[in-house]
């Protein structure tokens, strides 16, 4: 995967989440991973209203919230948006879903079969046997010229293609015709562990086959795709994005006639529901970022002018008091889950005392993280489980606590041993006068961030370390702060995708000299890594056997635990609004819509 700084759809996630996720690769691999064929992609760790497809209506409209109409349709673009992947869920094909533990297995209505050679032969070859009756909606069948012109467009060997590189692309050599048409042999230049993420979504050749082509947004309703579901209508002024049933669609008949998709704010969304504007709605920032409500009676008086860096408080309270009026909205039901994405704690290695191994050591072994966790998801209705993974959320198969590997450390001994010794009171520790006090860049404006701090700087207290906490909007928390490394400890979330391997390599890949000499962190914001991590993350992308693969994720996330790059707290949470009827939808955790069942219960 290309190590680069983030792009606009990484910051939408900031801006849209409790605490953002920030990806090297934002786009379409952050919507979760796949699941078996047999198995509903819609049931497990989420949270969703489910019913068998004869007790879901046929016919009807869904009112669903988006957080802006997307600029693009295309997810490998660097203008996707969340809403861009969403919206691709319904319009085009992914060869594999993800289930409620991340696991990828062929999605029936466009992947038969996949199979791939053992390990140990060479070179690696994937052959796919496509569904016959897929087609795309202008009736041409689904074939290898659509995935060969999708691995040219995104395998960066022609710089003319501009967008994201998701991983995978690179590795593969070749793609031809099988027995048949409906046969796609893939053949990798070198051994690829993670080859179910590939073509998911996948895009009519048309549209990857030139960069010129590959460049267009895909949003006039005349493009081909191959969903349950066509676009009819993308009216970006009026903020309304319309899908109707495909005529030509194969697979179990969608049961909405059509869906709307409208951009409605976060904090106009309570009100939607409440007022019957919206039928699915996510509520995490609604709730997360809510301000409080000025008095009726004492009108304010207008705000001071802000500084440009300025961003409104996180409210707690007012969270609060979002939380219990979204419980409340009659009809509406809250649905909770683990979100897909591992909040962590950011040690930045080149600033300050946080150089020292010995520090970074200790710091990690003084992290309360079940303390953490209570404090940032119980208020939410949301279980309190620590994570103790850097590379898997709890609900993902493979998921192991290694924080044990960082050993038992003696907090209190690594800091004298580094020169931090504490004052008879008890108070905050210091070097030859100085205090050993660090700063915390946490995302402006979210209550959940902010019980997150205020939990982490009393528990490092208790260990000498004093902690300044330094609020950012999403404006600036990546590009000024993040990237350049102004900070000493950083509060953010990775997406935790199907493919550990590839997909989290960048944030913890031993930053290179450029050109000039200076090291590159890239995506490393911890701005520290080892060439033995590197290896081991190299290697687990070649593994074909699963659980030689899974035991180097293992040895890996152990390594990082013991350098003291990072510490994972807790999965993000999500929040959404459902209206009473409405099936099929919900809290999705790791997977996502299966919208041909979504409708109105009968």
């Amino acid at each position: 995967m290309r190590v680069r700084q983030l792009t606009a759809a990484a910051v939408a996630l900031l801006l849209a989440a409790s605490l953002g996720g920030c990806s090297d690769d934002p786009g379409p691999a952050r919507a979760p991973a796949p699941a078996p064929a047999a198995a509903d992609p819609t049931v497990g760790t989420g949270d969703v209203r489910l019913a068998d497809r004869a007790g879901v209506r046929d016919g009807g409209t869904l009112r669903w919230a988006l957080d802006g109409v997307p600029a693009t349709l295309n997810v490998y673009q660097d203008a996707a948006s969340a809403d861009s992947a969403l919206l691709a869920h319904a319009l085009y094909p992914a060869l594999f879903r993800p289930d409620e533990h991340g696991r990828l297995v062929p999605d029936p209505d466009y992947l038969e079969d996949a199979e791939s050679t053992p390990p140990g032969q060479q070179p690696q070859v994937v052959t796919y046997r496509l569904n016959p009756q897929a087609v795309w909606s202008d009736g041409t069948p689904l074939s290898a010229a659509d995935l060969d012109a999708q691995r040219a467009a995104l395998s960066g060997r022609d710089p003319a293609y501009r967008g994201v590189r998701p991983a995978g692309y690179d590795a593969v050599d070749s793609i031809t015709q099988g027995a048949d048409p409906h046969e796609v042999r893939v053949t990798f230049r070198r051994p690829y562990a993670e080859w179910r993420a590939l073509f998911g979504p996948l895009y009519p050749a048309a549209d990857t086959a030139t960069p010129a082509a590959f460049a267009r947004a895909l949003t006039d309703g005349g493009r081909p795709s191959a969903g349950p579901y066509v676009l009819s209508r993308y009216d970006t002024e009026g903020g309304k994005v319309t899908v109707e049933r495909n005529p030509l669609w194969w697979g179990d008949p969608p049961k909405a006639d059509r869906i709307d998709f409208l951009a409605v704010a976060p904090e106009r969304r309570l009100d939607a529901l409440d007022q019957d504007r919206l039928d699915v709605a996510t509520l995490t920032a609604a709730v997360d970022r809510a301000q409080p409500v000025p008095s009726a009676s004492a009108p304010a008086a207008p705000p001071p002018a802000a500084p440009p860096e300025a961003a409104p408080e996180a409210a707690p309270e007012a969270a609060a008091t979002a939380l219990r009026r979204a419980e409340s909205l009659p009809g509406v039901t809250v649905h909770r889950a683990a979100a897909a994405s591992l909040t962590q704690l950011t040690l930045n290695a080149t600033r300050g005392p946080l150089t020292d191994p010995l520090v970074r050591r200790a710091l990690t072994g003084a992290v309360d993280r079940r303390r953490i966790a209570d404090a940032a998801l119980t208020p939410l209705g949301l279980p309190a489980a620590p994570l103790g993974s850097h590379l898997l959320a709890g609900d993902q198969e493979g998921y192991r606590d290694n924080s044990g590997a960082a050993g038992r450390a003696d907090v209190g001994r690594l800091l004298d041993e580094a020169g931090w010794t504490r004052p008879a009171d008890g108070g905050t520790r210091a070097r030859g006068g100085t205090p050993l006090a660090l700063s915390l860049l946490v995302p402006a404006g979210s209550a959940t961030a902010k019980r997150t701090a205020d939990a982490l700087t009393a528990g490092l207290a208790e260990s000498g370390i004093a902690v300044q906490q330094v609020a950012a909007p999403a404006e600036s928390f990546v590009g000024d702060r993040l990237t350049a490394g102004d900070y000493d400890l950083a509060l953010f979330s990775w997406p935790a995708g199907p493919s550990p391997a590839s997909e989290q390599r960048p944030a913890y890949a031993k930053p290179r000299p450029d050109a000039d000499g200076t090291p590159e962190p890239g995506s490393n914001f911890g701005r520290a890594g080892t060439e033995e991590i590197d290896r081991l993350f190299d290697r687990a992308a070649a593994e074909l056997d699963p659980q030689a693969r899974l035991d180097l994720l293992q040895e890996a996330d152990a390594r990082i635990w013991q350098f003291g790059h990072s510490v994972p707290l807790y999965q993000r949470p999500e929040l959404v609004g459902v209206r009473a009827g409405v099936v099929g939808a919900g809290a999705y955790g790791f997977g996502w819509p299966r919208f041909q069942d979504v409708g109105w219960s009968g």
